[in-house]
């Protein structure tokens, strides 16, 4: 079977896509799989063999070596934001009937949606920030957000991840660097209200059927928040598992399945938390976690002692199944 470690991306996340792509290749079973490497560059789509690129025909994401064209029997996606995390991808994949790793196009889309997927989780009722949505070209007065959200208070762009664009607001006086910084990453932004509490984040997947949580890890950052520095360049502490009481542990289990089953979730995801006054209070979902050294989600399957090559069996297994249903 031929498998596509798909990896890349067309934003500042693309070096962390990487290096997720590198654990996958790693994993992967090779007496099962035929595996190959393939960058989607905002430049150059192309597979990787021993040094030298061939380029993908995006006609049917195929590639031609030693004049044979080969085609690819399953995708293991790991490109993080766009265009492989926002459904572009996705959408693309199922119009050329091949199986990807994952959730489907429609969930890539919304989760990577960020206003979007807080107006879904509102209908069942899961705790969150208050929130104002402002689109490039909006005017709003900092003194207004701050009577509505209080301060301190965060600005997110409505579509971006890594905690790229995001700042956290402690005086007005940083208001209008915060708005340009956001703007920089996307057109729409989010502005919300800080929940002072602790962090945590939440390995959450779909196994042999079951909704299953990997663990809980509590994010100690040394920064203001967790922002890109703290997740990428050591600055921060995780603790896998969280050291929670037993009543807070099932909350937030229960509150990450809630939230998966909700967004009609398949495939690996990371779901952030605030845990405020005891309540796991929803921060975002990645679709595509990191699989990086430094990210949460390897560090949860190992405590979760799930080793990374069963679960990527799984997540082919499943990716198998939905063209199964395609075809039907």
């Amino acid at each position: 079977m031929n498998v596509a470690v798909v990896m890349g991306g067309y934003s500042d996340e693309s070096v962390i896509s990487l290096r997720s792509g590198q654990l996958i290749l790693n994993n992967l079973d090779k007496s099962k799989y035929q595996v190959f490497e393939v960058h989607i560059l905002l430049n150059n789509w192309y597979c990787l063999i021993n040094g030298t690129k061939y380029p993908i025909n995006k006609a049917d994401f195929s590639f031609t070596k030693d004049n044979q064209t080969i085609t690819f029997d399953v995708i293991s996606n790991t490109i993080h934001g766009t265009p492989g995390e926002d459904g572009h991808m996705q959408a693309y994949w199922e119009l050329l009937e091949i199986p990807y790793t994952g959730c489907g196009f429609y969930q890539s889309s919304l989760t990577f949606n960020k206003r979007d997927t807080l107006s879904v989780l509102s209908k069942f009722n899961i705790p969150k920030a208050h929130s104002i949505y402002l689109s490039k070209g909006d005017t709003i007065d900092g003194k207004d957000v701050a009577q509505e959200l209080g301060l301190p208070f965060f600005v997110k762009p409505n579509q971006s991840g890594s905690s790229l664009g995001v700042s956290k607001v402690n005086s007005l006086d940083d208001f209008d660097k915060a708005l340009a910084f956001a703007f920089a990453e996307d057109n729409d932004i989010l502005i919300e209200s800080y929940l002072k509490g602790r962090e945590v984040s939440v390995g959450v997947i779909k196994y042999k059927g079951e909704t299953k949580v990997m663990g809980i890890t509590e994010i100690l950052s040394e920064n203001d928040f967790f922002d890109y520095e703290a997740k990428y360049l050591g600055k921060s502490e995780e603790v896998t598992p969280a050291n929670l009481s037993d009543e807070i542990k099932n909350s937030v289990e229960e509150t990450a399945k809630k939230v998966y089953e909700a967004l009609g979730m398949s495939g690996f995801s990371r779901t952030d938390f605030i845990i405020m006054n005891d309540i796991p209070h929803f921060i975002e979902i990645n679709t595509n976690p990191g699989l990086s050294p430094q990210s949460i989600f390897p560090q949860q399957a190992a405590y979760s002692n799930m080793p990374m090559s069963d679960l990527l069996d799984n997540e082919i297994s499943l990716a198998l199944k939905r063209k199964v249903i395609w075809k039907k």
